[in-house]
């Protein structure tokens, strides 16, 4: 475990995983209970389907908190087991965490969410939406809609969602606006000065 640094392994008995293992379980073995058997109990049946999307396997160790997921054939045969840093790394290249682009979150209703909308609020300024993923935070009850536009410069988006009345709570690109209207105060000063 601590090479691979991981709190949680699987148990293997003649190709069906048995459970899952932790860490804690192991250092709190008492002396007579020295055979994984003995513990069995306290193993964990958390699984991902060899067959299911990656997404399943995501829920399944951020709900259970495991570093560890071990994969399943649809007769139970463990095919492997994937950490949950690998699993991290392969949702990051999914939701195309490494591409170039903007990226801006909207907070809204859930009922008022409509994709088409947005998406032609995008497209209106030249961009698509190459990534589009939906939260919602259960203590306040916001819905956030996190874009990933293709291109860096979204501060003519960002304005349009503004005049229709969207509430843009963060974004990450260039704004072009911002220098521009800096280099049009520059010069209009010069110009008072002259």
């Amino acid at each position: 475990m601590a090479d691979f640094h991981v709190t949680h392994l699987p148990v293997v008995a003649e190709d069906k995983l048995v459970g899952l293992v932790s860490e804690d379980t192991l250092l709190n073995v008492s002396d007579d209970a020295m055979l994984l058997s003995h513990l069995q109990g306290s193993f964990s049946t958390k699984t991902a389907h060899a067959e299911a999307f990656l997404f399943e396997a995501v829920q399944i160790v951020n709900e259970s908190s495991l570093t560890v997921i071990p994969v399943i054939t649809g007769e139970s045969e463990y095919i492997g087991a994937i950490a949950a840093t690998d699993l991290l790394k392969h949702l990051g290249r999914v939701c195309g965490a490494g591409d170039a682009g903007g990226i801006i979150v909207l907070e809204m209703e859930k009922l008022s969410f409509a994709f088409s909308e947005i998406s032609k609020l995008v497209e209106t300024n030249d961009a698509q939406i190459t990534q589009l993923n939906t939260y919602s935070d259960a203590s306040s009850g916001n819905f956030y809609i996190a874009l990933r536009i293709n291109k860096l410069e979204i501060s003519d988006i960002i304005a349009t969602f503004q005049r229709y009345e969207y509430q843009v709570k963060y974004y990450f690109g260039e704004e072009l606006y911002e220098n521009e209207l800096r280099s049009n105060y520059d010069h209009l000063m010069n110009y008072l000065n002259i």
